[in-house]
């Protein structure tokens, strides 16, 4: 038992990091009520943690191999801890954004170092079973998130999502400070303008696309933003083409394959998980649901991922190429939310089913083998890099997808009401900021009616277009991971090794 201990510290830190993702979407009407704030705040509130760890992966990850990774592991839950403790203390949405942020920066320095510790750590068959497990875990982490979330929220408030963190990183650290060696590289070379440059630009792209979504395309702050991403991106691209030892070897995408791995990380978090917290809005704000109860509608999506990416690991290796799989869970990722698609002003919650199965059918096909596969289409020399590369462009997927589909729900909402409530932009606002009851209270009791069906017909509109978007942003990218990857054989499948969600 003993020697698993190691691994149960890493997972431990890696469950809670990758759980505070989702964790937050059942909480955010509670969270937009409490804090007094709207759609633009909620968005950060989920984005800047996600843009962090999407940011500074790659770059913590080369710190971690030059000063050493179990240092960098632990200084990374105590700020994780610290910050946890800071989002439960928050009075206002400012300082909850400011805590998420530093939170993320912690779960950076812990997600950069796990893999590198579970190598150090086992050898053999012992190193194949800890990735198998730790895989496992964090594959369920993500869809797992909401559930936790909607249990703290209803039983102990918004603050309890949060709070849970501290024992657990307390438990964590113990163990892993007793039972995990230190190891590192000094001959690894650091490369602060390429980490510099990519925040810069990740952070400028995302503030853009949410400040066009409440503003305008062709709004100052918009295109601001828009210029200083690009102007950021070109400094990076220069950079890290100069560099004998960049942070990202942009040599690695003149690689088809890689390439279309790269379409496919992006992709799968942007379709499968971006919708998750307007879908929440929907439950608690306009159809009545708990938190418990808005978590527990995720859950089809949970289990459908868990069972299909153990399924999918025996049945598909050495059977059919990883581009196919990867491009055709993509294809079911993309039929699961055309399906959503069908809510209308009259659903229920249950429409949403069919196509959370089907999505998690296809996010447990995806999962297994999209890692792995990047990490065989590098070469050996860059699989460290290959991998932190995929969860960079993963969580970039959800951070991007969050923001582009918080403008469109907004819009439609506004746009069902634009000619038939008056205010019809404050009223949006409180709307999308889970506010639906204040606003049917407010009409006089023999209109109620009538503004309910509006309400109704409004989020359902929203979440119709957003994930209309999800599905095209899935099929989209299927194909191209299909026509990308189709030199791949099947004789040079890599062992499928479950990534987190």
């Amino acid at each position: 038992m003993r020697k698993w201990l190691p691994l149960i510290a890493i997972s431990l830190g890696t469950f809670m990091l990758l759980v505070d993702v989702t964790i937050v979407n059942v909480a955010l009407p509670d969270i937009a009520a409490d804090l007094r704030t709207g759609l633009g705040d909620l968005q950060w509130v989920i984005d800047i943690y996600a843009l962090a760890l999407a940011a500074l992966m790659l770059g913590v990850g080369s710190a971690a191999d030059r000063f050493g990774r179990k240092r960098i592991y632990l200084i990374g839950m105590v700020l994780f801890a610290l910050a946890s403790l800071g989002c439960a203390l928050a009075d206002s949405s400012g300082a909850l954004i400011t805590a998420r942020a530093i939170q993320g920066i912690g779960g950076a320095a812990m997600f950069a170092t796990t893999i590198a510790l579970i190598n150090t750590a086992y050898t053999g068959k012992d190193r194949g079973i800890a990735f198998g497990v730790w895989g496992a875990i964090n594959g369920f982490a993500a869809a797992a998130g909401p559930i936790i979330g909607g249990l703290l929220t209803e039983q102990y408030g918004w603050p309890s999502i949060f709070v849970v963190n501290i024992p657990i990183s307390v438990l964590a650290f113990v163990v892993a400070l007793r039972v995990i060696r230190e190891s590192n590289d000094p001959a690894a070379k650091l490369d602060p303008v390429g980490v510099v440059t990519f925040t810069v630009a990740a952070f400028a792209l995302t503030y853009g696309l949410i400040r066009a979504g409440e503003d305008g395309w062709t709004a100052a702050p918009a295109l601001t933003a828009f210029a200083v991403a690009a102007v950021s991106l070109t400094v990076f691209v220069a950079a890290e083409r100069t560099r004998a030892y960049p942070m990202l070897d942009l040599s690695l995408f003149k690689r088809p394959a890689f390439t279309g791995l790269m379409v496919a990380a992006l992709a799968v978090n942007m379709a499968a998980f971006s919708a998750m917290a307007f879908a929440s809005l929907w439950f608690q704000s306009v159809l009545g649901l708990g938190p418990i109860a808005a978590g527990a509608v995720f859950v089809p999506l949970s289990l459908a991922s868990l069972v299909c990416s153990i399924l999918a690991g025996r049945v598909l290796h050495d059977r059919v190429a990883p581009g196919l799989v990867i491009g055709g869970g993509l294809l079911l990722i993309g039929v699961g939310s055309a399906l959503q698609a069908l809510v209308d002003g009259d659903s229920s919650w249950t429409v949403l089913v069919p196509g959370l199965i089907v999505t998690g059918v296809g996010v447990g096909v995806v999962m297994p083998t999209l890692s792995a596969a990047a990490t065989a289409a590098a070469p050996r020399e860059r699989g460290g890099m290959a991998g932190g590369t995929v969860n960079t462009f993963r969580q970039l997927g959800l951070v991007l997808g969050i923001a582009i589909l918080g403008g469109v729900f907004a819009g439609r909402v506004e746009n069902v009401v634009g000619n038939r409530l008056p205010d019809a932009h404050r009223v949006a606002d409180l709307l999308t900021g889970g506010q639906a009851r204040a606003v049917t209270g407010a009409a006089p009791a023999e209109q109620r009616a009538a503004v309910d069906e509006i309400v109704h017909a409004a989020f359902a509109s929203g979440l119709r277009w957003s994930y209309l978007l999800c599905a095209a942003a899935a099929f989209i990218g299927g194909v191209l991971t299909i026509v990308l990857t189709r030199s791949r054989k099947p004789a040079t499948t890599p062992e499928p090794a479950p990534a987190p969600v």
